[in-house]
């Protein structure tokens, strides 16, 4: 099978390879528009282990694979995110009981983390008399799909588990296509040949207007090309 592994080519999609499965994974809205769970998906042929190209510029006619739209474009943005690891770039909000660790750049609009109190508040306001405050913030910040907001209790980070894949998040509140949800710790690797830090969960861009590439940072609500789903 090989390491399950995510190379960005130069101008070009992303090569992944080592059997990485692909999916959809819908957000789910409350009744006020906020998301509040995932549901699954169809899932995508890939080619019974075979290394995929999966469209980067967003201009593909046959998404969420590479069709070579990106030459006829002339498309070609490097890359542009900070390789900082994680935590040395987060702002944190610290409450008596757990902190909320939050990196502002790697938000996908995702909304889990608008819901009632919001994730911040609730992390804050968590004590022994509000233990369904603690428990929210969990949940809002293991939604985020990016891993922009992580919960800290007593110096452990809380992840959710994850299996490795990759999934289109499609907005259906929003009506449009979102990010590239990577999973379970594969690993990114850069144009020039370098490694990010492995994570658990990271967002890739796919309509190629991310000031913040690979990552996503919610360009895709205003881009023609992702509008609508990948029914």
């Amino acid at each position: 099978m090989g390491e399950r592994k995510i190379t960005i080519t130069p101008g070009g999609p992303y090569i992944v390879s080592g059997d990485v499965p692909l999916n959809q994974a819908f957000i789910e809205p409350d009744e006020n528009g906020d998301s509040k769970e995932w549901s699954e998906g169809k899932s995508y042929d890939t080619g019974g282990g075979a290394s995929y190209a999966l469209c980067r510029c967003g201009r593909s006619k046959h998404k969420p694979f590479c069709d070579g739209s990106h030459m006829k474009a002339g498309w070609n943005r490097p890359e542009s995110a900070s390789r900082a690891p994680y935590l040395d770039s987060v702002k944190t909000y610290k409450g008596s009981v757990i902190s909320m660790l939050d990196r502002e750049e790697l938000c996908v609009g995702a909304r889990f983390c608008d819901r009632g109190l919001n994730a911040w508040n609730y992390a804050m306001k968590a004590d022994a008399e509000h233990p369904e405050y603690e428990e929210a913030a969990v949940y809002e910040a293991c939604n985020c799909p990016s891993g922009r907001l992580t919960v800290e209790k007593g110096g452990e980070l809380i992840e959710p588990e994850l299996k490795a894949e990759i999934s289109l998040a499609e907005d259906k509140a929003k009506g449009v296509r979102g990010p590239l949800a990577v999973k379970g710790g594969i690993t990114l690797v850069s144009a020039d040949g370098t490694e990010y830090e492995i994570r658990n969960r990271y967002t890739l861009c796919r309509c190629g207007m991310s000031l913040n590439l690979p990552f996503c940072d919610a360009s895709h609500f205003m881009s023609e090309e992702m509008q609508g789903l990948d029914e």
